[in-house]
């Protein structure tokens, strides 16, 4: 999960790129980039930290021109490295700048094809510099000296040939473009849309919708899985589906936790599916036990707010704010590690305790991924004298690896992987665990564009949409991923392994 966006203007895109990456710094936390074109010139300011960190007036006055791309990391394996912060540049051809949302399946096999077949180095760890090598590499075949939309779109088609998994990308290349494109398989959010300022029209791409609403740009559609979206310098505009048969099958999790509510993807509010999320598990409890004795429902900040709430009205039970959250502590699900996160739960949420003394408390969250911050909470609740504690997950129980981009990735960190619910229910220390039926959070989702005919919910179902994830390669990422091997991380020695293997 990370945050992406790109503009082309008609004036200096430096600080709408800023703004872009605030409105996403909940997609990524540990490190930001923005770089700009002027003419021939690129400007390139990245590194660790918040985007309020990163960028400072004389970084912001360095980064000149009229159009740009910008990102914010969220690292997947886990590690926090300056070295991978993005966009990631290469000379060669024109000079291309990428910024990519996602995860290859098939990164150690292409970083492998690029060195012995295209004579390309990579020098991270990072699947999003394989990502644009390859792009790069399939422009510089057409062996010419000036672009036009049709060989971008040619690279486009020829990377949805090479690559695998979910990927959401812009791309800039210098003095022609910026690029955007989606995997066929839709996986990752990124949309489009323009500003008419003066008579003239700019363009953005981003990842969520939210970023278009607060820079004043109207929302033209997503990126279809598979197309590409060329806006050339100057202002113009072209688009073309780049894969033969794509599909939609967008990341469910967006919708349950990553996502800003305020967003809307893929046609589907995502504020308005959380709302049916909470109303599908309000139907759910009644069904299993009509008779609950449930006092007040509390929301685990900040996600499960909009869920908690429509269960609550739901059931007809009170609604109260029984935690409150300390604004500068990071989302604990993208802590890097498993004793960060540990660390963290407590100085993130305080409980009141007025709203839990003596009562029956039904606290909601949008899932349960590794269960220790679950845990807490609950301990949290006890401690501020709740009668009984029951919890409530807006999502099925998470038991498998996700392997598309989200830290996930090791079965053994997952509360969900070899336990039924009752025994997760002890595990955790709960009264009582109601998890949302897989079903119902499809519909909550699909109720608004019935084109969504599947997710991509592998975490839950074990469904791996892109069909090419294997057990082998399930238990190298196990190996890579996991927190207790993390620092092992490392895509080199997966080449060598693949090298000595063939």
């Amino acid at each position: 999960m990370c945050g992406i966006a790109g503009i082309v203007s008609h004036q200096n895109v430096n600080e709408d790129l800023y703004e872009a990456l605030t409105v996403l710094q909940h997609r990524g936390q540990d490190a930001a980039g923005i770089v700009t074109c002027k003419g021939s010139h690129l400007h390139l300011r990245k590194a660790n930290g918040l985007v309020r960190d990163v960028f400072r007036t004389s970084h912001m006055l360095e980064l000149k021109g009229h159009m740009g791309i910008a990102h914010v990391r969220y690292p997947t394996a886990g590690c926090s490295s300056s070295a991978e912060a993005q966009p990631f540049y290469v000379n060669s051809p024109f000079g291309i700048t990428l910024a990519h949302n996602g995860n290859l399946t098939n990164a150690a096999i292409l970083k492998k094809e690029l060195f012995i077949e295209d004579q390309r180095h990579i020098n991270t760890n990072s699947d999003s510099e394989i990502l644009l090598n390859v792009f790069a590499h399939e422009l510089q075949s057409l062996g010419k000296l000036t672009l036009n939309e049709k060989d971008v779109f040619k690279a486009v088609e020829a990377v949805h040939r090479r690559c695998e998994g979910a990927y959401a990308v812009v791309a800039m290349i210098t003095g022609f473009g910026v690029v955007g494109f989606r995997d066929p398989n839709g996986i990752r959010p990124i949309c489009f849309g323009e500003r008419k300022t003066d008579k003239k029209t700019n363009y953005m791409i981003a990842s969520e919708s939210v970023a278009l609403d607060t820079l004043g740009f109207k929302l033209i559609r997503d990126i279809a899985p598979g197309e590409a979206v060329f806006i050339k310098k100057g202002g113009t505009i072209y688009t073309k589906q780049c894969a033969k048969n794509p599909r939609l099958t967008p990341c469910i999790f967006e919708y349950v936790y990553l996502a800003r509510p305020d967003s809307i993807i893929d046609d589907v509010s995502v504020y308005k599916s959380r709302l049916r999320m909470g109303e599908k598990l309000a139907e759910k409890i009644l069904r299993i036990n009509p008779d609950h004795d449930i006092d007040v429902v509390i929301p685990i900040p900040d996600t499960s707010r909009t869920s908690a709430l429509q269960l609550a009205n739901v059931l007809d039970v009170k609604y109260r704010e029984g935690f409150i959250k300390n604004r500068y502590i990071g989302r604990t699900f993208i802590m890097p590690g498993q004793l960060e996160r540990k660390k963290s739960v407590r100085r993130k949420l305080n409980a009141i305790e007025l709203e839990f003394k003596g009562k029956n408390v039904l606290l909601v969250d949008d899932s349960i991924v590794r269960g220790t911050t679950s845990g807490q909470i609950i301990k949290l609740a006890r401690e501020a004298g709740a009668n009984k504690v029951y919890f409530a997950s807006a999502a099925p129980p998470v038991r498998y690896p996700n392997v598309y981009g989200i830290d996930m990735p090791a079965v053994e960190e997952l509360v969900a992987h070899d336990k039924t619910e009752k025994e997760i229910e002890k595990e955790i220390g709960a009264d009582w665990l109601i998890y949302q039926d897989l079903n119902d959070l499809f519909e909550s989702v699909r109720k608004r564009n019935p084109e969504m005919k599947d997710f991509d919910a592998a975490c839950f179902n074990r469904k791996y949409v892109t069909g090419t994830v294997s057990d082998e390669y399930l238990q190298k990422q196990a190996s890579n991923r996991s927190d207790k091997k993390k620092p092992k991380n490392d895509l080199n020695q997966t080449v060598i392994e693949l090298h000595n293997t063939h």
